[in-house]
């Protein structure tokens, strides 16, 4: 696949969120008709609703699945001052080269929200492995303090495969007139 993680660096989700890693699938994220590209910038209104993802790996085995997380690394924490994320969206069991739609959603999709400043949302693929101990991914807790890597951890996915991400701050209202 051969994709540079380049900007995930000069972004910081390479060192926030996930840890160093060679791509080996594809992900496209497309809200509405504006396709995500690492770093740009996309409204809180028009990624309101789910956007279109496909996950495309190496193999053309369609047996292969995939998890989804879309997290804001950004997002404050009242109850832990310390580095966590907000969850933003999960699917597993995605199959190779299918629509995100095609997987078991776990924790349902909520848009960005970013109350203060620029928040990045990133979106994270991993492999769903059958090496080492076999574990059912169920839903997280909840959504805030969630912990990409630590989630990885437990459910032995390893390394990210993918990730994409776009920055998004709050829109100013419009005024009414009087």
């Amino acid at each position: 696949m051969g994709r540079s993680t380049g900007a995930l660096s000069v972004g910081k989700v390479i060192g926030e969120v996930v840890d160093p890693f060679t791509p080996t699938a594809e992900i496209t994220v497309i809200y509405g008709s504006k396709q995500v590209a690492n770093g740009c910038e996309i409204k809180p209104s028009l990624a309101a609703d789910k956007p279109h993802v496909q996950i495309l790996g190496s193999s053309n085995n369609a047996a292969h699945l995939y998890t989804l997380v879309m997290v804001d690394p950004d997002a404050p924490s009242p109850s832990e001052p310390s580095y966590r994320e907000w969850l933003h969206w999960m699917v597993v069991d995605i199959p190779n080269g299918s629509d995100v739609t095609q997987g078991k959603e776990l924790v349902t999709y909520t848009g960005p929200c970013p109350p203060v400043g620029i928040h990045r949302y990133v979106f994270a693929v991993f492999n769903q492995s059958n090496e080492g101990p076999t574990t059912q991914i169920g839903p997280p807790n909840g959504r805030p303090n969630f912990n990409t890597r630590q989630f990885a951890s437990q459910h032995y996915l390893g390394p990210p495969v993918a990730a994409i991400y776009f920055n998004s701050q709050k829109e100013p209202k419009t005024r009414k007139r009087q």
